[in-house]
């Protein structure tokens, strides 16, 4: 590291820390205390400008309307000075941004698409939003649906953050096309394409920074340039991860494509991986309960063991098949499809641990669920 970088560094974090020290001390002060009693060094809380120019995926933004300036001025004051927010930003992004980077790539898709992620879910994974939007793309069930992502009793994948980065970019790209514009492309992601195809018939104007739009969409867009001012020039902004024990590392899987004729416990898959079941849950986040569901599945395990998977599955299923199982007593009123959704199980798997070539069952009856 040399002279001039450490110079940076010291000064980034010497501002973040003369920042944070002023409004801790205007918390405890009392409200007597006057200015000049302050010592002069925690009189400074750095104020940071606006850049002259900037762009949204190559378009440029409208700064000089007075409007346009002080819209983003706000989304990225709000953002900037919430330190604890940035830094987990920053933190995340070094573990879900490569992979959203290769998708862009492949797609020759605009770089700065990927911070609609972050205005969209801060890059919490498994986060759920009031309205129901549900992972790191805050995809809805009708569009995710729409986009190939299943959401079921059995699969959401929509937790699942390949599946859905991919389907928003399908997405995204289907709205640029639509529209022409990347501004309008990602409101419309934000309210839907209905929404945006009405104001534009309405008020006669094609222009996303001239159109009235609800307030949250208004919002939605300067979040998203906000968060690309700051993440991609932090050390600009005082944020400095000295350690590079502090970003957070991608996780390392591989894929094996198995072919399960029954429903398989994820335990059962974990310990054939030599690991344990919330490393395998973790991993496949878009399968609901404590099963892999019947059939042909792309599943993902930690990197290094997929070559022996299939010998050492072999053995831990015929161990699990002769381990302790559950037995659920039928009430009034169920069926096989209500119990099998319970245990994350298929109907076809209760039928043959217990058994039955019918689908009919009575109350009081006993059932195996491995």
């Amino acid at each position: 590291m040399g002279p001039k970088h450490r110079i940076s560094v010291r000064r980034c974090a010497t501002d973040r820390a003369l920042g944070t020290l002023f409004f801790l001390i205007c918390l405890v002060l009392p409200a007597s205390t006057s200015y000049g009693e302050v010592p002069e060094a925690l009189r400074y809380c750095p104020v940071y400008q606006l850049p002259e120019k900037l762009d949204l995926c190559g378009e440029p933004v409208p700064l000089s309307n007075p409007d346009v300036w002080e819209r983003l001025d706000r989304e990225f004051l709000v953002a900037v000075y919430d330190h604890a927010q940035v830094f987990l930003w920053l933190r995340r992004s070094s573990r879900f941004f490569p992979l959203i980077e290769k998708e862009l790539r492949a797609r020759s898709l605009p770089d700065d698409i990927k911070y609609l992620a972050v205005a969209e879910s801060a890059l919490i994974p498994q986060i759920r939003s009031y309205k129901g939007a549900l992972g790191c793309w805050q995809f809805i069930k009708p569009t995710a649906e729409r986009y190939g992502l299943r959401s079921n009793v059995l699969f959401e994948d929509r937790l699942d953050f390949e599946r859905a980065t991919q389907a928003a970019l399908s997405y995204l790209s289907d709205l640029h096309e639509q529209f022409d514009s990347w501004p309008l492309a990602m409101a419309a992601y934000n309210c839907g394409e209905q929404r945006i195809e009405k104001e534009i018939n309405e008020q006669g104007e094609k222009n996303y920074w001239r159109l009235d739009l609800p307030p949250e969409t208004e919002r939605y867009i300067f979040r998203i340039l906000a968060a690309k001012l700051i993440l991609s020039d932090p050390e600009k902004y005082g944020y400095c991860l000295l350690d590079p024990r502090a970003q957070y590392e991608p996780v390392e899987w591989e894929k094996v494509q198995v072919n399960f004729d029954e429903s398989v416990h994820i335990r059962t898959v974990a310990q054939a991986c030599g690991t344990y079941f919330k490393a395998i849950k973790d991993l496949n986040p878009e399968i609901k309960g404590y099963y892999f569901p019947q059939g042909t599945h792309e599943i993902r395990i930690p990197k290094g063991s997929g070559k022996d998977f299939a010998k050492f599955y072999r053995e831990y299923k015929k161990e699990a098949r002769e381990e302790k199982y559950q037995v659920h007593v039928v009430r009034e009123g169920e069926n096989l499809t209500m119990i099998a959704d319970r245990f994350g199980v298929s109907v076809d798997s209760l039928r043959k641990w217990n058994g039955l070539s019918k689908n009919v069952i009575r109350p009081g009856q006993k059932l195996r669920v491995y």
